[in-house]
């Protein structure tokens, strides 16, 4: 893919941007460029372009506002001690958007090309990438939505693809502590058949009234059950879920209805490297409950690339309260094991990290 690059003539100066980086937040900053390649059948993929960071515009019949049709990734580049800077698994950010590309009727990209554009942008924007300290990254949000201008019910004939850059700190502003949970008996996020194994932003916008839900009653993320018997646990509003039980072993619930996280098969492969079974199954609601009253269960986390990987505490719902599970001690020594390899503390015999600059 050829890209042709035009520099922003006002980036943000150097005293503004050390501000930034001393206290990113998470979503709120972004860099000064974004790249950007469009689609039509009959083109293919063309025009590819890094250009100034700033507003689009688009016709009010542009197709991705009346009908959704879009999708997403979240990933991020780590700087290392050595002041180079990394990507972690991008080519399996390139592979679900190709799923999600699938299922919302959109043109895939070629792996390369997806992780070119990524390489690029950082490239580009190189200066935005934090340090390691307080474990800031820069966080890349690519993107395809259907900008043909027309109303109708049917696949976009034009499409585009972007990647923006936002440098990242902490997900959870009360910073890394055992994020309390609410459990919604009345909303689904996804069901059989539908679009929860994609990344795209219907999913999240059926979240948000749960989500909201959540906040009232003094909890960071929601979980969601499955949609037909409203026993099982799927996910939180963007995040994992893990149950470590006394004997050591680990329950995941299995995916189909829930987006394939790559947090989620890193910490697969850790746990398991660490000597811990691991199981993809599905987990009833009733499960959590009683293995935190006996003892069981003796840690929950949530993983998700935002967050990285969070435990757990209390369970609220309009039934009352589960406590928070007794122990953190393995989901911190998995967090660890994980952000060590993205900072470049451990050595990567996975070949996760791909080396931008």
């Amino acid at each position: 893919m050829d890209i042709s690059t035009t520099l922003n003539p006002t980036p943000v100066d150097d005293s503004t941007l050390a501000e930034i980086l001393a206290d990113p937040g998470f979503g709120d900053h972004f860099t000064d460029h974004m790249f950007t390649v469009e689609w039509t059948p009959e083109k293919g993929w063309h025009d590819a372009r890094i250009t100034p960071y700033g507003p689009l515009t688009l016709d009010p019949a542009t197709s991705v506002l009346h009908y959704g049709q879009e999708i997403f990734e979240g990933m991020k580049a780590y700087r290392h001690d050595d002041g180079s800077v990394h990507l972690f698994r991008p080519e399996k950010n390139a592979q679900r958007m190709n799923s999600s590309a699938r299922r919302l009727a959109l043109p895939e990209i070629p792996e390369a090309d997806f992780i070119a554009a990524c390489e690029e942008i950082v490239k580009v924007d190189e200066r935005w990438v934090p340090g390691s300290e307080g474990e800031k990254s820069l966080y890349l949000r690519p993107f395809m939505m259907a900008t043909e201008k027309f109303l109708g019910v049917r696949p976009s004939r034009h499409v585009t693809f972007m990647v923006i850059a936002s440098p990242a700190g902490a997900y959870f502003k009360e910073g890394l502590k055992p994020v309390d949970l609410w459990l919604t008996e009345e909303y689904s996020r996804a069901g059989r058949g539908g679009t929860g194994a994609a990344k795209t932003g219907g999913n999240y916008a059926a979240s948000l009234l749960a989500q909201q839900e959540a906040y009232d009653n003094g909890c960071a993320q929601v979980v969601f059950l499955d949609s037909v018997e409203g026993r099982y646990v799927e996910e939180l509003g963007g995040m994992n879920l893990y149950f470590v039980y006394a004997d050591g072993s680990i329950v995941t619930p299995a995916t189909g209805t829930i987006l394939e996280g790559i947090t989620r098969d890193s910490i697969i492969t850790i746990a398991r490297g660490l000597g811990h079974e691991v199981t993809e199954r599905r987990f009833e609601i009733d499960e959590w409950r009683k293995g935190i009253e006996s003892g069981d269960i003796v840690e929950i986390f949530a993983c998700g690339t935002a967050a990285v990987v969070s435990p757990v505490g209390s369970m609220k719902s309009a039934q009352g309260v589960t406590p928070a599970p007794a122990s953190t001690e393995l989901t911190m020594k998995i967090r660890s094991a994980l952000v060590d390899v993205q900072f470049g503390r451990a050595e990567d015999t996975q070949g996760w990290l791909t080396k931008v600059l």
